[in-house]
């Protein structure tokens, strides 16, 4: 069994590509593989990240009948940090359920990839942090982080967090999530951030003009499962 969780240094920086890529290269390698939301805000009764998802897998949700709600075990409409939107639903964040969501994914797939919500310091009460249930259920991690200006203290920050707790860092992903960065910015953070954490880059990813551009994007596979 493989579980990846993929964690961002900050929210809307391209984690829901980077999960939907990796998903759709592990299903044309054969594996069995279902990804995972466990916390959804801003949405209504579904995670538009599970749906992002899916388009870049190549699948619906009729696919999946079954298993939406351990894909997507939270979901809230206000948009903003997991515990203020369960706080103004008036509900709480089950850490139970999660847990037992991702058990029973394991069960039929050999492969689980779970998309963080935000970054990795965010509440999900006032005394539990996702990157507290991501150390308490031991997975490793893939860190996206957004190819710009200001991203190399980001990242930097959120390896010293998983470091600190003794999680596993596969390696970082680096999305150019604009065409009108400066190009020498671009090409040197990847660099200079491998340089300093001793973190591996696995990849970097281009600015998508939309979901079908990416599709046939991805990274070498073998130096994500010889992390793990």
């Amino acid at each position: 069994m493989r579980y990846i969780f993929v964690a961002g240094t900050d929210t809307d920086i391209g984690k829901s590509v980077v999960t939907g890529l990796l998903a759709r290269r592990l299903l044309d390698n054969g594996h069995s593989v279902v990804t995972q939301k466990w916390v959804g805000t801003g949405c209504s009764r579904a995670s538009n990240d599970i749906d992002a998802h899916l388009k870049f897998m190549g699948k619906s949700r009729g696919d999946f009948r079954g298993y939406l709600q351990s894909m997507m075990p939270h979901i809230f409409k206000f948009p903003s940090s997991p515990h203020l939107a369960a706080r103004l639903a008036k509900r709480r964040i089950d850490l139970a359920r999660i847990k037992g969501s991702l058990k029973k994914l394991s069960k039929d797939f050999n492969s689980v990839i779970i998309e963080g919500t935000g970054g990795l310091l965010v509440p999900l009460d006032e005394k539990t942090l996702l990157i507290d249930v991501v150390k308490s259920l031991r997975l490793p991690v893939i860190l996206v982080a957004p190819n710009r200006l200001g991203t190399i203290n980001h990242t930097l920050l959120s390896i010293e967090a998983l470091r600190m707790r003794k999680i596993k860092i596969i390696g970082i992903i680096f999305n150019n999530t604009s065409k009108k960065e400066n190009r020498i910015v671009l090409r040197d953070n990847p660099k200079i951030v491998e340089k300093i954490s001793g973190t591996k880059v696995l990849g970097i990813l281009p600015w998508l003009k939309d979901i079908k551009a990416g599709t046939g994007l991805g990274w070498n596979l073998k130096q994500v499962w010889d992390g793990i």
